[in-house]
Formats: structure tokens, C-alpha cells, sequence
């Protein structure tokens, strides 16, 4: 049996994810903030037999107490972990500052990869065939890091942040080996393209519909999507970093990988966190 962690694990491709592992025997901690989601969660499981197997861990990733408490939580229950699945993103189209005064789309998307993914490496160098899935948008739409101003304090958008987000998690991953040489842990950047999912619901009302127009026609299912990524989850690239813009793999070059550029993002968000 095989354990995975999901972040975002009650809704799309995390709950997708969840239901796939749990039905074929492994036993899932599913990340998220919603109690009722996590309850049709966990209800879904018991009809799959695999009540026994399936943890909901409620926990707000948008706040450093969150992360850390669904850190503690998993780490409580498994000393191995096989897959590690960052799913958890939400759109905001207005500024939001958490409690911890981080911008929401940097703290949800961004710094809750960084400190569970960091911290969930021992259990993860325990298992045989570790893997890190990153679900995020290398290849993707181009977006720009504000180095000088990463909470967004002026000129907020809530494309600017998702897309800065984006490019943090491309340098999250390639800072991992670095910071990690001698881990067995592979890591995968993974963009899925358009899926039909819930994420237009946090959209204006005609972008929402739009959106989700669209995605009738030019999205994948959740239960297509999620095919490839089980793949890699189940046998990881031998590379200690991969990025894949669907089945395409994407070469680690430029900006979005570069070793100076990802190492002076983990320096700064080191520090941000040993203030918080």
C-alpha cells in the first residue's frame, strides 16, 4: 500500500487523484479547508471500501499556522509518504492579505509547496519510489516575479499574482535538488492545461461564465487529466527535476529554471518564514 499526501484533495484533480489511489488500495491525507468537502470526501471513500485509508486534514494553506498544523497532522500519522501532490490554488481577483500579512495567492499557491514539501521530505525518502507532483503551469502563460514587491502591495491583479505564482513554483522546483542533492525524491512540475474544474467559481460573473463556456468545449474531464499525472506518480522520471506541459516535456532552461534566480527566491522565503 502506498500513501499520498493531496493538497487541494476534496475538489478536481486532487479529489480525482484521491479517489483514483484510494480505490485501487492506497491510503490518501487529503488537504483542504473545507469541512463539507472533506466530509462528501471521506463519504465517496466508504463507498469505496476504503474508508479506512482516506484522512481528511483540515487546514487553511493560505496561513503559516496552517501549513505547519497539516504538516504536524500528517507527520503524526505516516512515516512514509510516496507522493507528495500540490493541488491546492485558488483564484483571487481581489487583493487579500492573510494573518500572517502574506498576499493570499502567494501564501496559498506559492509558500504552502515551499514548507510542506521541505518538510515533508523525511517521510518522503523513506518510501521507494519518492515522488514530488507539483500541479502548477511551467510552459505555460508568462508571468513576472516582482523581486521588490512579493505580496503585491501596488498594482495588484489577480492574473499578475497567479501568473507571479506560477513562476515561483517553476523555481520552488528547481531549487529542490539544489537544496537537496542527495535526496531520491524526484520532483515534477506538472501544467494540466484547461480542465474543467471549480476553478473559474471565484471569477467575476462574466469571466465565471465564460470560463466555464469554454471549458465545455475546449477542456479535459478531471478523470482524463489526472491519467497522465497518476503515471508519473506512480513511476517518477529518474531526473531529479522534470516539467511537463501535458504529455510534452519541457526543457529546464531560461528564466523560469535558472539556478541563481531559484536559489535567491528560496533565500528570501527562508527568511520570510523564520520571521513568521
Amino acid at each position: 500500500m502506498r500513501t499520498h499526501v493531496i493538497t487541494g484533495g476534496t475538489d478536481g484533480m486532487g479529489k480525482g487523484l484521491a479517489l483514483k489511489f484510494l480505490a485501487r488500495g492506497d491510503r490518501v491525507f487529503a488537504l483542504a479547508s473545507g469541512q463539507a468537502k472533506g466530509a462528501a470526501l471521506l463519504a465517496e471513500a466508504a463507498r469505496l471500501g476504503a474508508a479506512d485509508r482516506a484522512v481528511f486534514v483540515r487546514a487553511d494553506l493560505a496561513t503559516v499556522a496552517g501549513m505547519r498544523k497539516a504538516l504536524a497532522e500528517v507527520t503524526d500519522q505516516t512515516d512514509v509518504v510516496d507522493g507528495l501532490v500540490f493541488g491546492a490554488q485558488r483564484f483571487a481577483s481581489k487583493r487579500i492579505e492573510t494573518v500572517d500579512g502574506l498576499e493570499f495567492t502567494f501564501a496559498l499557491f506559492y509558500l504552502s509547496r515551499y514548507v510542506l514539501g521541505h518538510g515533508l521530505l523525511p517521510a518522503l525518502e523513506r518510501a521507494d519510489a519518492p515522488v514530488v507532483m507539483n500541479l502548477a503551469g511551467p510552459g505555460g502563460l508568462p508571468g513576472t516575479i516582482y523581486w521588490d514587491d512579493l505580496q503585491l502591495t501596488s498594482g495588484y491583479q489577480g492574473r499578475r499574482a497567479a501568473m507571479q505564482g506560477s513562476r515561483c513554483v517553476d523555481l520552488l522546483g528547481a531549487a529542490f535538488p539544489l537544496r537537496h542533492p542527495d535526496a531520491r525524491t524526484r520532483y515534477v512540475l506538472y501544467n494540466p492545461g484547461f480542465v474543467r474544474t471549480g476553478m473559474a467559481d471565484p471569477l467575476p460573473p462574466a469571466f465565471k461564465l465564460l470560463t466555464k463556456t469554454l471549458g465545455l468545449v475546449a477542456a479535459q474531464s478531471v478523470d482524463r487529466a489526472i491519467g497522465p499525472i497518476a503515471a508519473l506518480i506512480d513511476s517518477p522520471p529518474a531526473e531529479p527535476l522534470s516539467a511537463f506541459m501535458r504529455a510534452k516535456r519541457l526543457p529546464l532552461e531560461g528564466d523560469d529554471f535558472a539556478p541563481d534566480r531559484a536559489l535567491r527566491l528560496d533565500s528570501l522565503t527562508a527568511r520570510l518564514l523564520d520571521g513568521l
